[in-house]
């Protein structure tokens, strides 16, 4: 088994975090990256075995519209502050995985403005989709900021696999490729076997929301992707009675586990919050779920205290599912006690039967509103039962193989 089989995240906003301005017209240079380091006890105390960090690079406004992904965010710090949060893991044994963003860059990106002056001979001019007729970029699913880079090229590959080796050798342990399912899977086979070659012990999460997951994985070389299936059947299910919804993503679930091991979510920092999309209640039926089926689960940091939030489209529509927190947890409110207790409870449960991570599931009961469904690991020589009740507020009991009672949102 390698360290990822144990994995469990806490994912986390930075930018959004610790309160650095997004859409100001100049970044406010800080070192608001160290407002991690007193979260980190409270990531160990959850239960979470590393940081999913979202974009930390130089960026103009939301980090995924990045300058210079060889440069830390001077509206999160430098270098320096950087290794000190590297160190600060290292020595409570927490993983950190960044968020790469290798289908695009931002339309202001230095080498792409200087391409588009210099024209097609300029050094950099190979790196970026370019209309050279037109003299202007391929633009990421429309949008105006964001240029594509050109994934046909080898300076693309070369560029892409600096990047990852440039972290990698500053200490990080993996990478989000964000919207991996952009890119030609072809692409990302020329990267990751460069990058493995120093760093055999990387993980590698694919951003794929729709289509064959597991044909991603094996044309891109992965290790996974993102379960937007599962995502989806959770709050879905909860929110409209349907518990069918989820039984058959549980069942395509168990066939993406023949031949990878999908990152498993009840929310992230693109999506409407789950307490807003099915209650406090729902938030923790949701854990309960992702800690009791095979994945590698993440929890996206305030879903655990209930926080609520909802995604809009429009400028600014993100803000509300990417709050600033307290500068410690400490400055958090009671009302999230109940739902953070709750989700310590379920992280532990899983960290008790590490075989979960590669679990699969059968179902033993199911209507619209009570679903019972058996985990089971992989040598079939020890299960779970998870009885899911929506007759009235969402309850769950997980029962052993004995039948006794290990955990129950009843209390």
């Amino acid at each position: 088994m390698s360290w990822v089989d144990h994995a469990i995240w806490w994912h986390v906003y930075p930018l959004g975090f610790t309160g650095a301005p997004i859409r100001d017209a100049g970044p406010s240079p800080a070192p608001r990256l160290r407002r991690l380091l007193p979260w980190l006890d409270y990531a160990i105390e959850l239960g979470a075995s590393g940081l999913l960090l979202g974009p930390v690079f130089a960026a103009a406004t939301h980090g995924y519209d990045s300058l210079d992904q060889f440069r830390i965010d001077p509206r999160l710090g430098d270098d320096g502050d950087f290794d000190d949060l590297v160190a600060a893991c290292r020595a409570r044994g927490l993983r950190i995985v960044l968020d790469g963003v290798f289908s695009h860059v931002g339309s202001d990106h230095p080498e792409l403005l200087r391409a588009l002056r210099d024209g097609p001979d300029s050094p950099a001019a190979g790196l970026f989709d370019i209309d050279w007729a037109a003299r202007t970029p391929r633009l990421f699913e429309g949008h105006p900021g964001l240029a594509r880079l050109d994934h046909r090229s080898a300076q693309a590959v070369d560029y892409t696999a600096a990047v990852l080796e440039h972290w990698l050798d500053r200490g990080i342990d993996g990478w989000r490729l964000d919207a991996a399912y952009s890119v030609d899977p072809a692409f990302w086979s020329r990267v990751l076997p460069r990058v493995r070659e120093k760093h055999p012990d990387a993980w590698f999460l694919g951003e794929v929301i729709h289509g064959d997951y597991p044909g991603f994985v094996a044309a891109s070389g992965v290790d996974s992707v993102t379960q937007y299936e599962l995502w989806k059947a959770l709050w879905s299910s909860l929110r409209d009675r349907n518990l069918f919804e989820l039984d058959w993503a549980l069942t395509r679930h168990n066939g993406f586990l023949e031949t990878f091991v999908p990152n498993t979510f009840a929310g992230n920092h693109d999506v409407t919050r789950i307490a807003s999309l099915a209650g406090a209640d729902g938030a923790v039926a949701a854990c309960a779920v992702v800690m009791t089926v095979g994945g590698i689960p993440s929890v996206y940091a305030g879903d655990e205290q209930g926080f609520t939030g909802v995604k809009e489209d429009r400028i600014g529509g993100d803000d509300a599912v990417r709050p600033e927190f307290p500068e410690q947890p400490a400055g958090l409110a009671d009302w999230g006690k109940d739902v953070h207790r709750a989700h310590q409870e379920l992280i532990g449960l899983r960290r008790r039967h590490p075989w979960l991570t590669t679990a699969t599931t059968e179902s033993r009961e199911l209507t619209n509103t009570r679903y019972v469904y058996r985990t089971r690991s992989r040598s079939g020589d020890d299960h779970l039962d998870v009885e899911i009740d929506l007759a009235g507020p969402p309850a769950v009991t997980i029962r052993d193989r004995s039948g006794q009672a290990l955990w129950s949102q009843r209390g």
